[in-house]
């Protein structure tokens, strides 16, 4: 059995770039059983023997949140075996907090190293101390580091391989003991033993620098922060589109390439069309959207890596209260921007209960990445790229709309909901309490790493789902096949042309055509899965060999028409159109009812704003 320690931490100390740095590239990641929250884990590099356990971010024991909880039972063994030991991970610019945190560590006596993070800010902002002397005061080795140099990160590792192993006959202490022992601690006491250390151990205390002070001014000012935050959105959503565009431009070349060589290599028959119009139109119709997606998650990472994101959460607490959610809801919430399952499982950082299940009921309403390739196709189809005012691009803006009609819409689901609880004198609010971190320059290899994590995971989707799903839906538009003397287009007599038509009638009131509603079966699983399907249904559907190889957007913009494209965008800012999402729902809510009002609501919200959209813009024409 190998020793396992622990690796605890408060939220933005770095803990995460220490655990890279600790564990190389064997990290695994998995969920601690019943519990949905993630167990990441991994060897001590050069250390077999020893395990690290990864544990959710926390400001104390003293657990408040589902994260918190499930990092408070990990180190007193209520979940999993007990740690045989603690790799505490303070923040140097915040030693107050930290060493609170560490002396309620101390009381499960654990043995235990503790890695002063962020040393190299602090003491660039004037920070001075003893490390001796807090070392001696605490009890426990003591190490300045800065998890981006690799030496410091060396340091903490052999300071780790020298800590006590674990002993199979060692006796473990009584959970009940150990929590009746946090339950004594007195915040106040903490504090007060926090304070006593840090006058012996501090020499010189941090100081902010001037430009710290007036940026945290200009960006926390009360009428200029919230244009600011949306003046970053928006130029995100531009940079999506703009810088995109080359490299979308060369995986789409390189795609028909490889359909052409294909084609061209193999004789006619069932295996050629299968990889032509199955695999390679399927999966190269959602891969040519990987820079756009790329793009969307370098810019989250780089604002929460840079401090920014806190303060946005701590910004628009007041807005949010309106809602009545709070900051806690924000950085959930955006995440929804990236993918909503992630943003579900980030709920749980959310105490309150009522609106930790509001702000899983509004996540999927917001524009998540997967959405990008509908968006994309339609509006590069119907909407001109041209320049207004001389600085923005149209397709931009209309892309920064649709996000937009996603979080005005999570905002009146949100009210509504507010006033229903209201109604029902269920209404109970907390402020906001959150240590806002220094500003600080991006780690742009931690970003790199977690940026490829997020990609990795969406190449794993186009190379299993999405690459199963293409083969089904190629299998249901080429089966069976159309009889001998038929006249009509092939996919009318296949599987899917025949489902596509019986369902058509209920969407016809929204502009939907039959082969539209052939693609969003398949669009259930993943909502990137519908321009694959799309391309595949066409294409099989085509008569010549120019319509199989033309490109969706021509077919977009002339046979759909204005009206039928904005109802299917409308569609898509709110159909629940993703199955991981709702099992993430069903898992984190551990409420089947709650899975399927979510869902119900979504699907009524979709059919009203298309039917909407589209009678609108039909009338308007």
């Amino acid at each position: 059995m190998p020793t396992q320690y622990a690796l605890v931490g408060i939220p933005n100390c770095g803990k995460t770039v220490l655990f890279n740095g600790l564990t190389g590239s064997n990290a695994k990641i998995a969920n601690y059983a019943g519990v949905t929250v993630d167990r990441r884990a991994g060897k001590l590099i050069a250390h077999d023997d020893i395990e690290i356990i990864d544990l959710p971010g926390t400001y104390s024991l003293h657990s408040t949140s589902l994260d918190e909880q499930v990092t408070r039972d990990a180190v007193l063994g209520k979940i999993e075996r007990r740690p045989d030991g603690i790799i505490a991970v303070a923040d140097a610019t915040n030693l107050r907090m930290s060493l609170r945190m560490i002396l309620e560590l101390k009381t499960l006596g654990l043995p235990m190293v503790v890695s002063l993070n962020m040393a190299d800010v602090a003491q660039s902002r004037g920070l001075q101390i003893d490390i001796k002397t807090l070392s001696e005061k605490l009890g426990v080795p003591v190490l300045l580091t800065a998890a981006v140099r690799a030496d410091d990160v060396k340091a903490v590792r052999e300071a780790v391989a020298q800590m006590p192993r674990h002993q199979d006959n060692q006796i473990q202490p009584d959970v009940i003991f150990l929590e009746k022992k946090l339950g004594q601690l007195d915040t106040q006491t903490l504090y007060a033993q926090a304070d006593d250390i840090l006058q012996a151990a501090v020499l010189q205390n941090m100081a902010l620098p001037n430009w710290h002070k007036k940026l945290d001014a200009f960006l926390l000012h009360p009428a200029l922060g919230i244009p600011i935050l949306l003046t970053i959105l928006l130029l995100i959503f531009q940079a999506v589109y703009a810088w995109a565009e080359p490299v979308m431009t060369w995986i789409e070349e390189g795609f028909a390439w490889l359909g052409a060589w294909v084609s061209s290599t193999l004789p006619e028959g069932i295996l050629a069309d299968l990889l032509v119009n199955g695999v390679i139109a399927g999966v190269g119709g959602v891969l040519v959207f990987l820079p756009q997606i790329t793009i969307l998650f370098a810019f989250i990472l780089l604002l929460e890596d840079s401090g920014y994101l806190p303060r946005a959460a701590f910004m628009l607490d007041n807005v949010l209260a309106k809602t009545g959610l709070s900051g806690r809801s924000f950085i959930p919430l955006l995440s929804s921007f990236a993918c909503a399952v992630p943003a579900v499982m980030a709920a749980r950082t959310i105490n309150n209960p009522r609106e930790r299940l509001v702000t899983i009921a509004i996540a999927p309403v917001l524009t998540c990445s997967a959405r990008l390739p509908v968006y994309a196709l339609i509006i590069g189809a119907i909407i001109p790229e041209k320049t207004v005012w001389g600085v923005f691009n149209l397709q931009g803006l209309t892309l920064f709309g649709l996000y937009l009609a996603g979080i005005v819409s999570a905002a009146a689901v949100a009210l509504v909901l507010k006033w229903w609880a209201k109604r029902e004198g269920n209404v109970q609010q907390f402020p906001l309490l959150m240590e806002l971190p220094t500003f600080r320059i991006p780690n742009f290899r931690h970003i790199a790493r977690s940026l490829w994590e997020r990609v990795a995971a969406f190449l794993k989707r186009a190379g299993t789902i999405i690459f199963a799903l293409s083969v089904i839906l190629w299998a249901m538009t080429t089966f069976p096949a159309a009889p001998e003397g038929a006249t009509g287009a092939a996919i009318d007599y296949s599987l899917a042309g025949m489902l596509g038509k019986a369902i058509q009638p209920i969407f016809e009131p929204l502009g939907f055509t039959w082969q539209m509603c052939i693609a969003m079966i398949p669009g259930m699983a993943a909502r990137e899965v519908v321009v694959a399907a799309l391309g595949t249904v066409y294409a099989v559907g085509a008569e010549s060999e120019e319509a199989i190889s033309s490109a969706l957007s021509p077919i977009v913009a002339s046979d759909w028409g204005l009206p039928t494209a904005f109802a299917f965008l409308a569609w898509y800012i709110y159909a629940p159109m993703c199955l991981a999402t709702l099992a993430t729902i069903r898992r984190e809510t551990k409420s089947t009812l709650h899975t399927w009002l979510i869902t119900g609501y979504l699907f009524v919200l979709a059919y009203v704003f298309a039917f909407l959209t589209y009678q609108v813009t039909k009338g308007l024409m």
